[in-house]
Protein backbone atom coordinates (compact mmCIF):
# COMPACT_ATOMS: atom_id res chain seq x y z
CA UNK A 1 0.00 0.00 0.00
CA UNK A 2 3.03 2.53 0.81
CA UNK A 3 4.57 1.76 -2.86
CA UNK A 4 1.30 2.30 -3.88
CA UNK A 5 0.68 5.58 -3.16
CA UNK A 6 4.26 6.76 -3.37
CA UNK A 7 3.72 5.80 -7.33
CA UNK A 8 0.29 7.37 -7.49
CA UNK A 9 2.43 10.45 -6.12
CA UNK A 10 5.54 10.51 -8.63
CA UNK A 11 2.69 10.43 -11.09
CA UNK A 12 1.24 13.52 -10.41
CA UNK A 13 4.44 14.73 -10.55
CA UNK A 14 5.02 13.47 -14.13
CA UNK A 15 2.85 16.35 -15.55
CA UNK A 16 5.55 18.99 -13.90
CA UNK A 17 8.62 17.82 -15.95
CA UNK A 18 6.95 16.10 -19.03
CA UNK A 19 8.98 19.21 -21.06
CA UNK A 20 12.52 17.80 -19.41
CA UNK A 21 12.79 14.47 -21.06
CA UNK A 22 15.64 12.34 -19.44
CA UNK A 23 18.96 11.96 -22.36
CA UNK A 24 18.47 8.11 -23.08
CA UNK A 25 21.44 7.14 -25.01
CA UNK A 26 20.78 4.56 -28.31
CA UNK A 27 22.60 1.31 -27.71
CA UNK A 28 23.68 1.24 -31.58
CA UNK A 29 25.18 4.38 -31.17
CA UNK A 30 27.22 4.08 -28.16
CA UNK A 31 29.78 1.79 -29.06
CA UNK A 32 29.90 0.05 -25.43
CA UNK A 33 31.36 -3.09 -26.36
CA UNK A 34 29.98 -5.53 -23.02
CA UNK A 35 27.04 -6.51 -23.53
CA UNK A 36 26.49 -8.34 -20.10
CA UNK A 37 25.62 -6.50 -17.00
CA UNK A 38 27.69 -8.56 -15.26
CA UNK A 39 30.34 -8.96 -16.97
CA UNK A 40 30.48 -4.82 -17.30
CA UNK A 41 30.19 -4.76 -13.79
CA UNK A 42 33.58 -7.07 -13.05
CA UNK A 43 35.56 -6.85 -16.45
CA UNK A 44 34.43 -2.74 -17.31
CA UNK A 45 36.09 -1.11 -19.88
CA UNK A 46 38.59 -2.92 -22.89
CA UNK A 47 41.66 -0.49 -22.50
CA UNK A 48 41.63 1.06 -25.99
CA UNK A 49 38.37 2.54 -25.11
CA UNK A 50 39.61 4.01 -21.71
CA UNK A 51 40.47 7.96 -21.89
CA UNK A 52 44.33 8.59 -22.12
CA UNK A 53 44.84 9.78 -18.16
CA UNK A 54 47.94 10.56 -16.37
CA UNK A 55 50.45 8.13 -14.73
CA UNK A 56 50.71 9.03 -10.64
CA UNK A 57 54.11 10.48 -10.86
CA UNK A 58 52.80 13.39 -12.93
CA UNK A 59 50.18 13.86 -10.04
CA UNK A 60 50.76 16.37 -7.58
CA UNK A 61 49.32 14.47 -4.31
CA UNK A 62 49.80 13.19 -1.14
CA UNK A 63 47.87 11.12 1.52
CA UNK A 64 46.87 13.04 4.81
CA UNK A 65 44.87 12.22 7.75
CA UNK A 66 42.44 14.37 10.14
CA UNK A 67 41.54 13.28 13.69
CA UNK A 68 37.80 13.26 13.87
CA UNK A 69 37.27 11.10 16.96
CA UNK A 70 39.61 11.15 19.33
CA UNK A 71 38.32 9.31 21.79
CA UNK A 72 38.59 6.35 19.19
CA UNK A 73 42.15 6.71 20.27
CA UNK A 74 41.74 4.95 23.82
CA UNK A 75 38.30 3.71 22.85
CA UNK A 76 39.25 0.65 20.30
CA UNK A 77 41.80 -2.27 20.13
CA UNK A 78 45.30 -1.46 19.70
CA UNK A 79 45.34 -3.51 15.76
CA UNK A 80 43.40 -0.44 14.98
CA UNK A 81 45.86 1.67 15.26
CA UNK A 82 45.99 2.48 11.28
CA UNK A 83 42.19 4.06 11.09
CA UNK A 84 42.07 5.92 14.48
CA UNK A 85 43.14 9.37 12.08
CA UNK A 86 41.06 9.09 8.44
CA UNK A 87 43.09 9.37 5.56
CA UNK A 88 42.07 10.88 2.43
CA UNK A 89 44.00 11.85 -0.85
CA UNK A 90 44.48 15.06 -2.16
CA UNK A 91 45.82 16.26 -5.87
CA UNK A 92 46.21 19.76 -6.52
CA UNK A 93 47.25 22.03 -9.23
CA UNK A 94 50.16 24.42 -9.37
CA UNK A 95 47.53 27.64 -9.47
CA UNK A 96 43.74 28.22 -8.36
CA UNK A 97 41.26 25.74 -9.25
CA UNK A 98 37.94 24.10 -8.90
CA UNK A 99 38.12 21.13 -6.38
CA UNK A 100 36.11 18.17 -6.37
CA UNK A 101 35.32 15.82 -3.80
CA UNK A 102 34.94 12.44 -4.77
CA UNK A 103 32.85 9.84 -2.22
CA UNK A 104 33.74 6.05 -2.80
CA UNK A 105 31.33 3.08 -3.32
CA UNK A 106 30.05 0.43 -0.46
CA UNK A 107 32.66 -0.60 1.66
CA UNK A 108 35.35 1.42 -0.84
CA UNK A 109 38.13 3.31 1.10
CA UNK A 110 39.70 6.57 -0.36
CA UNK A 111 41.69 5.03 -3.04
CA UNK A 112 39.61 2.09 -4.81
CA UNK A 113 40.09 1.86 -8.02
CA UNK A 114 37.61 3.74 -9.63
CA UNK A 115 38.00 6.74 -7.07
CA UNK A 116 41.95 6.96 -8.57
CA UNK A 117 40.29 6.64 -12.16
CA UNK A 118 38.05 9.84 -11.36
CA UNK A 119 40.79 11.53 -9.84
CA UNK A 120 43.15 11.55 -13.00
CA UNK A 121 40.12 12.54 -14.98
CA UNK A 122 39.28 15.50 -13.58
CA UNK A 123 43.04 16.20 -12.56
CA UNK A 124 43.91 16.20 -16.13
CA UNK A 125 40.78 18.55 -16.44
CA UNK A 126 42.53 20.90 -14.18
CA UNK A 127 40.50 20.51 -10.82
CA UNK A 128 42.29 20.04 -7.12
CA UNK A 129 40.65 16.52 -6.27
CA UNK A 130 39.98 15.13 -2.85
CA UNK A 131 39.28 11.16 -2.31
CA UNK A 132 37.53 10.35 0.46
CA UNK A 133 36.62 6.93 1.95
CA UNK A 134 32.81 5.44 2.06
CA UNK A 135 31.12 5.88 5.48
CA UNK A 136 30.57 2.25 5.05
CA UNK A 137 34.34 1.54 4.88
CA UNK A 138 35.93 0.46 7.69
CA UNK A 139 38.33 3.42 8.08
CA UNK A 140 35.21 5.48 7.73
CA UNK A 141 33.72 3.92 10.58
CA UNK A 142 36.59 4.02 13.19
CA UNK A 143 37.82 7.21 12.49
CA UNK A 144 34.91 9.66 11.79
CA UNK A 145 31.66 8.11 12.28
CA UNK A 146 29.84 9.27 15.36
CA UNK A 147 27.62 6.06 15.67
CA UNK A 148 29.68 3.39 13.84
CA UNK A 149 26.47 2.28 11.92
CA UNK A 150 26.35 3.04 8.71
CA UNK A 151 23.48 2.97 6.48
CA UNK A 152 21.40 5.68 8.30
CA UNK A 153 22.03 8.11 5.00
CA UNK A 154 21.64 11.81 6.62
CA UNK A 155 23.77 10.46 9.76
CA UNK A 156 26.31 9.91 7.15
CA UNK A 157 26.38 12.38 5.03
CA UNK A 158 26.60 14.70 8.39
CA UNK A 159 29.43 12.90 9.37
CA UNK A 160 31.25 13.09 5.60
CA UNK A 161 30.56 16.67 5.85
CA UNK A 162 32.21 17.00 8.88
CA UNK A 163 35.13 15.11 7.21
CA UNK A 164 35.14 17.80 4.33
CA UNK A 165 35.04 20.64 6.21
CA UNK A 166 38.24 19.08 8.21
CA UNK A 167 40.30 18.66 4.93
CA UNK A 168 39.05 21.85 3.51
CA UNK A 169 40.74 23.28 7.28
CA UNK A 170 44.02 21.32 6.81
CA UNK A 171 44.80 23.17 3.73
CA UNK A 172 44.23 26.25 4.19
CA UNK A 173 46.54 27.97 1.41
CA UNK A 174 45.06 26.05 -1.43
CA UNK A 175 43.24 28.36 -3.95
CA UNK A 176 39.75 26.96 -4.90
CA UNK A 177 37.54 28.76 -7.01
CA UNK A 178 34.19 26.83 -6.69
CA UNK A 179 33.85 22.95 -5.07
CA UNK A 180 32.23 20.45 -6.61
CA UNK A 181 30.88 17.06 -5.85
CA UNK A 182 30.71 13.44 -6.76
CA UNK A 183 30.46 9.70 -6.04
CA UNK A 184 29.74 6.60 -7.53
CA UNK A 185 27.72 3.37 -6.08
CA UNK A 186 26.71 4.21 -2.29
CA UNK A 187 28.73 7.15 -2.57
CA UNK A 188 26.75 8.71 -5.00
CA UNK A 189 23.64 8.38 -2.57
CA UNK A 190 25.81 9.93 0.30
CA UNK A 191 26.64 12.86 -2.59
CA UNK A 192 22.94 13.49 -3.12
CA UNK A 193 22.80 13.91 1.02
CA UNK A 194 26.03 15.92 1.47
CA UNK A 195 24.80 18.37 -1.49
CA UNK A 196 21.11 18.70 0.56
CA UNK A 197 22.78 19.48 4.12
CA UNK A 198 25.32 22.11 2.49
CA UNK A 199 21.86 23.98 1.29
CA UNK A 200 21.57 25.05 5.00
CA UNK A 201 25.09 24.67 5.99
CA UNK A 202 26.51 26.71 2.90
CA UNK A 203 30.24 25.83 3.85
CA UNK A 204 30.91 24.80 0.60
CA UNK A 205 27.93 25.65 -2.04
CA UNK A 206 28.54 23.13 -4.45
CA UNK A 207 28.70 24.79 -7.88
CA UNK A 208 27.79 20.88 -9.77
CA UNK A 209 26.68 17.72 -8.15
CA UNK A 210 27.30 14.48 -10.22
CA UNK A 211 25.71 10.88 -9.04
CA UNK A 212 27.00 8.20 -10.83
CA UNK A 213 25.01 5.08 -10.76
CA UNK A 214 23.02 5.74 -6.89
CA UNK A 215 20.92 3.22 -5.68
CA UNK A 216 17.43 4.55 -5.77
CA UNK A 217 15.82 1.88 -3.02
CA UNK A 218 18.76 1.44 -0.92
CA UNK A 219 16.89 -1.59 0.06
CA UNK A 220 16.39 -3.18 -2.98
CA UNK A 221 19.88 -2.56 -4.30
CA UNK A 222 21.14 -4.31 -1.16
CA UNK A 223 18.69 -6.72 -1.89
CA UNK A 224 19.62 -7.83 -5.22
CA UNK A 225 23.23 -7.86 -4.39
CA UNK A 226 22.91 -10.32 -1.69
CA UNK A 227 20.54 -12.42 -4.01
CA UNK A 228 23.71 -12.98 -6.45
CA UNK A 229 25.34 -15.57 -3.61
CA UNK A 230 22.28 -17.55 -3.86
CA UNK A 231 23.22 -17.98 -7.22
CA UNK A 232 23.22 -21.71 -8.08
CA UNK A 233 26.83 -22.23 -9.51
CA UNK A 234 27.49 -25.17 -11.93
CA UNK A 235 30.94 -26.95 -10.84
CA UNK A 236 30.25 -26.10 -6.84
CA UNK A 237 29.28 -29.35 -4.58
CA UNK A 238 30.83 -30.05 -1.56
CA UNK A 239 34.26 -30.93 -2.20
CA UNK A 240 34.86 -27.84 -4.66
CA UNK A 241 34.11 -24.09 -3.70
CA UNK A 242 33.09 -21.31 -6.05
CA UNK A 243 36.96 -19.71 -4.86
CA UNK A 244 38.67 -22.72 -5.81
CA UNK A 245 36.62 -23.10 -9.34
CA UNK A 246 37.84 -19.38 -9.74
CA UNK A 247 41.25 -20.26 -9.07
CA UNK A 248 41.33 -23.04 -11.11
CA UNK A 249 39.81 -21.28 -14.22
CA UNK A 250 42.54 -18.15 -13.54
CA UNK A 251 45.45 -20.70 -13.29
CA UNK A 252 44.78 -22.45 -16.24
CA UNK A 253 44.52 -19.15 -17.80
CA UNK A 254 47.83 -17.40 -16.78
CA UNK A 255 49.71 -21.20 -18.22
CA UNK A 256 48.16 -20.23 -21.27
CA UNK A 257 49.58 -17.01 -21.05
CA UNK A 258 52.34 -17.77 -20.31
CA UNK A 259 53.25 -15.40 -17.43
CA UNK A 260 51.20 -13.01 -14.63
CA UNK A 261 50.13 -9.67 -15.54
CA UNK A 262 48.05 -8.26 -12.57
CA UNK A 263 46.46 -5.19 -13.52
CA UNK A 264 43.55 -3.32 -14.32
CA UNK A 265 42.92 -4.66 -17.83
CA UNK A 266 43.08 -8.24 -16.52
CA UNK A 267 39.43 -9.24 -16.07
CA UNK A 268 38.51 -7.94 -19.24
CA UNK A 269 41.10 -9.57 -21.15
CA UNK A 270 40.56 -12.92 -18.43
CA UNK A 271 36.68 -12.86 -19.86
CA UNK A 272 37.58 -12.82 -23.49
CA UNK A 273 39.42 -16.26 -22.92
CA UNK A 274 38.64 -19.98 -22.85
CA UNK A 275 38.80 -19.91 -19.07
CA UNK A 276 36.07 -16.65 -18.56
CA UNK A 277 33.30 -16.87 -15.91
CA UNK A 278 29.79 -18.03 -16.83
CA UNK A 279 26.53 -15.37 -15.87
CA UNK A 280 26.15 -17.36 -12.74
CA UNK A 281 29.98 -17.43 -11.94
CA UNK A 282 30.10 -13.66 -12.40
CA UNK A 283 26.74 -13.28 -10.48
CA UNK A 284 28.50 -15.56 -8.03
CA UNK A 285 31.97 -13.33 -8.13
CA UNK A 286 29.75 -9.78 -7.79
CA UNK A 287 27.65 -11.18 -5.01
CA UNK A 288 30.68 -12.42 -2.86
CA UNK A 289 32.30 -8.96 -3.34
CA UNK A 290 29.33 -7.21 -1.79
CA UNK A 291 29.41 -10.10 1.00
CA UNK A 292 32.55 -9.76 2.20
CA UNK A 293 31.53 -5.79 2.31
CA UNK A 294 28.94 -6.64 4.17
CA UNK A 295 30.70 -8.79 6.70
CA UNK A 296 33.21 -6.20 6.99
CA UNK A 297 30.58 -3.44 8.00
CA UNK A 298 28.66 -5.67 10.50
CA UNK A 299 31.93 -6.72 12.21
CA UNK A 300 33.70 -2.90 12.98
CA UNK A 301 30.41 -1.85 13.98
CA UNK A 302 29.66 -4.31 16.57
CA UNK A 303 33.45 -4.58 17.80
CA UNK A 304 33.29 -0.50 18.20
CA UNK A 305 29.60 -0.39 19.79
CA UNK A 306 30.63 -3.79 21.72
CA UNK A 307 27.56 -5.09 21.22
CA UNK A 308 28.37 -8.43 21.17
CA UNK A 309 26.64 -10.00 18.35
CA UNK A 310 29.89 -11.11 16.69
CA UNK A 311 32.61 -10.39 18.83
CA UNK A 312 32.05 -11.00 22.75
CA UNK A 313 32.00 -7.39 24.64
CA UNK A 314 35.05 -7.96 26.16
CA UNK A 315 36.68 -10.40 24.55
CA UNK A 316 40.96 -9.05 24.20
CA UNK A 317 41.99 -8.25 20.97
CA UNK A 318 45.81 -7.11 20.05
CA UNK A 319 47.60 -6.67 17.35
CA UNK A 320 48.21 -10.68 17.33
CA UNK A 321 45.02 -11.87 17.87
CA UNK A 322 43.66 -13.72 14.82
CA UNK A 323 40.44 -12.49 13.50
CA UNK A 324 39.52 -15.43 11.04
CA UNK A 325 36.79 -16.82 13.42
CA UNK A 326 35.22 -13.46 13.58
CA UNK A 327 35.23 -13.09 9.83
CA UNK A 328 33.55 -16.48 9.55
CA UNK A 329 30.55 -15.34 12.03
CA UNK A 330 30.09 -12.11 10.11
CA UNK A 331 30.13 -13.62 6.35
CA UNK A 332 26.94 -15.37 8.02
CA UNK A 333 25.25 -11.75 8.24
CA UNK A 334 24.06 -10.65 5.26
CA UNK A 335 22.61 -6.74 4.68
CA UNK A 336 19.91 -7.77 5.69
CA UNK A 337 20.88 -8.79 8.52
CA UNK A 338 23.15 -6.17 9.64
CA UNK A 339 20.28 -4.08 9.01
CA UNK A 340 17.90 -6.15 11.08
CA UNK A 341 20.25 -6.86 14.06
CA UNK A 342 22.27 -3.22 13.70
CA UNK A 343 20.96 -0.20 11.89
CA UNK A 344 17.35 -0.49 13.23
CA UNK A 345 17.64 -1.24 17.12
CA UNK A 346 19.81 2.00 16.78
CA UNK A 347 17.68 3.96 14.59
CA UNK A 348 14.83 3.31 16.93
CA UNK A 349 16.78 3.61 19.87
CA UNK A 350 17.98 6.81 18.64
CA UNK A 351 14.77 8.67 17.03
CA UNK A 352 12.19 6.63 17.61
CA UNK A 353 11.87 4.93 14.26
CA UNK A 354 9.11 2.89 13.35
CA UNK A 355 8.96 0.08 10.53
CA UNK A 356 11.74 -0.85 8.01
CA UNK A 357 9.44 0.59 5.16
CA UNK A 358 9.68 3.74 6.81
CA UNK A 359 13.77 3.60 7.34
CA UNK A 360 13.55 2.92 3.75
CA UNK A 361 12.00 5.53 2.54
CA UNK A 362 14.32 8.21 4.66
CA UNK A 363 17.80 6.39 3.67
CA UNK A 364 16.74 6.15 -0.03
CA UNK A 365 16.59 8.99 -2.69
CA UNK A 366 12.91 9.39 -2.03
CA UNK A 367 13.71 11.01 0.96
CA UNK A 368 14.84 14.15 -0.85
CA UNK A 369 12.82 13.97 -4.24
CA UNK A 370 11.26 17.40 -4.01
CA UNK A 371 14.78 19.16 -3.64
CA UNK A 372 16.79 16.87 -5.88
CA UNK A 373 13.58 17.65 -8.22
CA UNK A 374 14.27 21.24 -8.24
CA UNK A 375 17.97 21.67 -7.93
CA UNK A 376 19.33 22.24 -11.15
CA UNK A 377 22.77 21.44 -10.21
CA UNK A 378 22.26 17.79 -9.61
CA UNK A 379 22.74 15.32 -12.72
CA UNK A 380 22.53 11.80 -12.76
CA UNK A 381 24.60 9.61 -14.75
CA UNK A 382 22.84 5.34 -14.82
CA UNK A 383 22.80 2.53 -17.17
CA UNK A 384 19.48 0.65 -17.43
CA UNK A 385 21.15 -2.55 -17.19
CA UNK A 386 22.55 -1.81 -13.97
CA UNK A 387 22.14 -5.07 -11.54
CA UNK A 388 21.09 -2.74 -8.28
CA UNK A 389 18.16 -1.20 -10.27
CA UNK A 390 14.55 -2.68 -8.99
CA UNK A 391 11.33 -2.43 -10.82
CA UNK A 392 10.55 1.87 -10.88
CA UNK A 393 13.20 3.33 -10.34
CA UNK A 394 14.38 4.04 -13.40
CA UNK A 395 10.88 5.88 -13.85
CA UNK A 396 11.32 7.50 -10.42
CA UNK A 397 14.66 9.36 -12.01
CA UNK A 398 12.87 10.56 -15.02
CA UNK A 399 10.49 12.27 -13.30
CA UNK A 400 12.72 13.79 -10.45
CA UNK A 401 15.54 14.67 -12.79
CA UNK A 402 13.94 15.10 -16.22
CA UNK A 403 17.02 16.38 -18.65
CA UNK A 404 19.52 16.26 -15.58
CA UNK A 405 19.37 12.50 -16.26
CA UNK A 406 21.56 10.20 -18.65
CA UNK A 407 20.60 6.86 -18.97
CA UNK A 408 22.92 4.50 -20.85
CA UNK A 409 21.89 1.18 -22.14
CA UNK A 410 24.75 -0.72 -21.26
CA UNK A 411 27.78 -0.58 -18.75
CA UNK A 412 26.04 -3.03 -15.45
CA UNK A 413 26.82 -1.60 -12.31
CA UNK A 414 29.66 1.24 -12.95
CA UNK A 415 31.15 -0.91 -15.46
CA UNK A 416 31.29 1.78 -18.08
CA UNK A 417 32.52 4.90 -16.05
CA UNK A 418 35.64 4.15 -17.83
CA UNK A 419 34.38 4.46 -21.26
CA UNK A 420 35.87 7.35 -22.88
CA UNK A 421 32.07 8.24 -23.89
CA UNK A 422 31.06 8.46 -20.26
CA UNK A 423 34.37 10.48 -19.52
CA UNK A 424 33.65 12.88 -21.79
CA UNK A 425 30.19 13.47 -20.37
CA UNK A 426 31.03 13.91 -17.26
CA UNK A 427 33.57 16.46 -17.89
CA UNK A 428 31.52 18.27 -20.48
CA UNK A 429 28.69 18.11 -17.20
CA UNK A 430 31.57 19.90 -14.62
CA UNK A 431 32.12 22.27 -17.33
CA UNK A 432 28.76 23.48 -18.76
Amino acid sequence: MLRSLRCAALFGGLFLSASALAADIDAASYGYPLTNPFEATIATTPPELRPELPHDDDINQSDRSVTMRPEREFNLPDNFWPVKQLTYRIATQDQAAPLIFLISGTGARYDSTLNEYLKKLYYKAGYHVVQLSSPTSYDFMSAASRFATPGITKEDAEDMYRVMQAVRAQNPKLPVTDYYLSGYSLGALDAAFVAHLDETRRSFNFKKVLLLNPPVNLYTSITNLDKLVQTEVKGINNSTTFYELVLDKLTRYFQQKGYIDLNDALLYDFQQSKQHLTNEQMAMLIGTSFRFSAADIAFTSDLINRRGLITPPKYPITEGTTLTPFLKRALQCDFDCYITEQVIPMWRARTDGGSLLQLIDQVSLYALKDYLHGSPKIAVMHNADDVILGPGDLGFLRRTFGDRLTVYPLGGHCGNLNYRVNSDAMLEFFRG
